[in-house]
């Protein structure tokens, strides 16, 4: 069972979800095949104009709209005057700009007749077929629904129905059994009370909680979240109960049905995208420039005492998965038990070379290979210990949250004075409390940041050892 689980949940993240990529991508990529068709069917040869003109409208296109729940009038609605919109645009400033000339009028006219009907047929033809695909290939996303209600029902439906949504609900939690529950839980798989919900996740792969309790059972709902702190599975309300304590609280839908996202990745969908690109372009510009240095370093440390260049650590990833991260080896040793005590000053497993490594904060240079693999980012909270989660998350209320987007090779909590050993209890609450602040207000702009301040403050720290 975990094994098919598994299976399901890579699929389903290989591909960051069939639907969102088509939203994304799928509008911008016909206006610019339209307009490269138009002119190659006019005998046009695909010049620099038409390249920017593409960038152009790929951008103002960018990301598109998923039409899957639409009927096909909303979509010729909607495509319709979209397009009216982006071509009124571009014909204004290319009258301003007196560019108007630079395009031969047939190619135009073709484009501008063409892409709209593309694209109505295309999202047409997506929204009958994707749901029949992703039925028939199993991309399915898990979910446990608390609470046998009308809501809850109505919520299990709209997944089942619209098998697009890629989400399957494994079964119902309520703490009435089926004797009070009556017909309200026939054909349903009751698989326990509220407090057993805990312990059912830790035992099986679940992606998704939804809770459809009444609002007046905030008291019971507010002890459910309390049991929940633990998990790395998304929660939502529906309807919508809002809590103080949100990690990118939105407001969402399920086929047009409200939830209320509590504890969600701030990198889903476009963000999901930004936040990738980012990564791979930055971390391949930083890894030409550092060459040099890390040949230099390697060398150090393989003269510097026995042992491997690389130090391999099990840290967990998103969703509290196991990865491998490197760093440049500065102890004497490769610890990577159950039980590891942290660097501490004048620590006697720290080599001289390696105590200047960590103070520099260069030995974490081989993170930026594990941010092409995709196991870290360059900016999200700093990778843990595995021993060292295993401890705190029983001592820290969410600490397990943070596993919701991959960890960082710097983070908020690290240019906020969190660097570095976290010898008590209340230091680790307020690297976590930073970590989760991260995860509420992420913004393109929040990593450039960070990235920013992470040069300044290595550069005068003193509590990396």
């Amino acid at each position: 069972m975990f094994a098919a689980l598994d299976r399901q949940q890579s699929i389903f993240r290989a591909q960051l979800s069939v639907t969102s990529l088509l939203g994304i991508f799928l509008d911008p990529l016909i206006i610019v095949g339209s307009l490269f068709g138009a002119a190659l069917y006019h005998g046009e040869e695909i010049g620099a104009a038409y390249v920017i003109l593409a960038l152009i409208v790929f951008s103002l296109s960018f990301p598109g709209t998923s039409r899957l729940n639409d009927t096909f009038r909303r979509i010729l609605r909607d495509v319709v005057i979209n397009w009216c919109l982006l071509a009124a645009i571009l014909l204004f400033f290319a009258y301003a700009s007196g560019n108007l000339e630079l395009f031969p009028r047939q190619v135009m006219l073709a484009w501008f007749l063409a892409a709209p009907a593309i694209m109505v047929a295309a999202n047409e033809a997506a929204r009958q077929l994707v749901p029949r695909i992703l039925a028939l290939q199993g991309y399915q996303r898990t979910a446990v629904v608390v609470g046998i209600s009308e809501i809850g029902l109505r919520l299990a439906r709209q997944f089942r129905e619209k098998p697009h949504l890629g989400t399957r609900v494994v079964g119902f939690f309520d703490d009435r059994g089926r004797q009070r529950l009556g017909d309200l839980s026939a054909g349903h798989n009751l698989l326990g009370r509220m407090g057993e919900l805990a312990a059912f996740l830790g035992e099986n792969r679940i992606d998704m909680i939804y809770i459809t309790l009444p609002m007046a059972s905030q008291p019971r709902i507010l002890a459910l979240l309390d049991d929940l702190r633990d998990t790395t599975a998304s929660i939502y309300f529906a309807p919508d109960i809002f809590v103080t304590d949100l990690i990118q609280g939105r407001i969402d839908d399920v086929g047009g049905m409200p939830v209320v996202a509590v504890c969600d990745s701030p990198f889903s969908g476009a963000n999901g995208l930004i936040k990738r690109g980012s990564d791979v372009l930055l971390s391949l510009l930083i890894l030409l420039l550092i060459a040099p240095a890390m040949l230099a370093i390697a060398i150090g440390v393989k003269l510097s005492s026995p042992g491997p260049v690389l130090f391999r650590q099990r840290r967990y990833g998103v969703d509290g998965q196991d990865i491998v991260v490197y760093k440049f080896r500065s102890m004497t040793v490769c610890e990577d038990g159950d039980s590891i005590a942290q660097a501490t000053k004048n620590d006697s497993r720290v080599t001289r070379f390696g105590a200047f490594l960590r103070r520099t904060s260069l030995d974490e240079l081989p993170q930026f290979i594990n941010v092409l693999q995709g196991r870290m980012s360059i900016v999200g909270p700093r990778p843990h210990a595995v021993a060292h989660n295993e401890l705190y998350r029983k001592l820290i209320k969410g600490y397990m949250v943070r596993h919701k987007v991959k960890p960082g090779i710097t983070g908020l909590a690290q240019v906020s004075g969190y660097r570095g050993e976290t010898d008590t209890v209340d230091k680790m609450q307020k690297r976590i409390e930073y970590d989760l602040e991260y995860l509420r207000h992420w913004s393109l702009g929040l990593d450039l940041w960070i990235i920013m301040k992470t040069v300044l403050v290595v550069a005068g720290d003193r509590h990396a050892y």
